[in-house]
């Protein structure tokens, strides 16, 4: 895979829907757990709750690696850098791990060099480590790499799960060298309920969320499931389920573009 990689650490917390104590709470309890990678974005509104729990716990900062995105209404020349400024004084930070463009869908029609131009400023200000894109598709990475190169492109976070394994779009950013952070990989829970993963989970002794996540890292991709309870935190940190062929080729044939995220502003995706 790509030579930057290694300090994202394979596994992180999403935040994404979590509001106020229950955002603060699942940090703090991930961060106790041993979760070292907390994801989450301005358009999320706990951004101040992730920051706060983040404080609030005895991990080091240094050994912490933060990511957030940038909405969509924010990305002009005129807003990025402040909104990123904002962003940090919330999360009580002087720079984040990651920095995302959330969407390719500037909300005034901003052309993309004009955003990734402000992105990379960020990364030269000491605002954010690593900058990066999430929803991009194969057109949209192409047109980014007119202005980034590929290698400043730390990772595209797209929706993978076994109902939408997203093939083309991953043989696409691994040519390219562009790691691939997987979010939703639950599906929300529906691939959790499904009778292969269910299979597969009792010839591993396993819980399909672990048989989840040993797919994903078998495919060398990041991925940031969100909990709210801590067994089942913990349950997603243990990573001993090791996968075989077999294992893969039957959750691979699971797939069948089953999409969640996907609001009005979306992209035309990769199929």
């Amino acid at each position: 895979m790509s030579h930057h990689v290694i300090e994202m650490p394979d596994l992180g917390i999403g935040t994404f829907r979590l509001e106020g104590k229950t955002a603060y709470n699942s940090v703090k309890m991930a961060l106790d757990i041993g979760f070292r990678h907390i994801d989450t974005a301005q358009i999320y509104g706990n951004e101040e709750h992730v920051g706060k729990a983040i404080k609030d716990s005895s991990v080091p900062r240094s050994e912490i690696f933060i990511t957030t995105k940038v909405w969509n209404d924010k990305l002009n020349s005129a807003q990025f850098i402040e909104s990123v400024k904002q962003s940090l004084e919330k999360l009580q930070l002087d720079y984040v791990d990651l920095l995302l463009i959330h969407w390719p869908s500037a909300s005034n029609g901003e052309k993309m060099s004009e955003y990734l131009t402000e992105l990379k400023k960020v990364k030269e200000l000491g605002l954010a480590k690593h900058i990066g894109v999430s929803n991009f598709t194969i057109a949209n990475l192409k047109e980014a790499m007119q202005t980034l190169d590929a290698r400043e492109i730390f990772t595209n976070q797209i929706e993978v799960h076994p109902y939408l394994t997203n093939t083309k779009l991953r043989a696409f950013c691994q040519q390219q060298g562009i790691h691939v952070t997987a979010y939703m990989p639950f599906a929300v829970g529906e691939v959790l309920k499904d009778d292969v993963i269910v299979d597969i989970a009792k010839k591993h002794d396993a819980s399909p969320a672990q048989v989840v996540l040993a797919w994903i890292n078998a495919h060398k991709m990041t991925t940031i499931p969100s909990s709210t309870k801590r067994e089942n935190l913990a349950d997603n940190f243990d990573d001993s389920v090791k996968l075989d062929h077999e294992d893969l080729d039957r959750i691979d044939a699971l797939d069948k573009h089953k999409r969640l995220a996907n609001p009005d502003f979306a992209p035309d995706w990769d199929y």
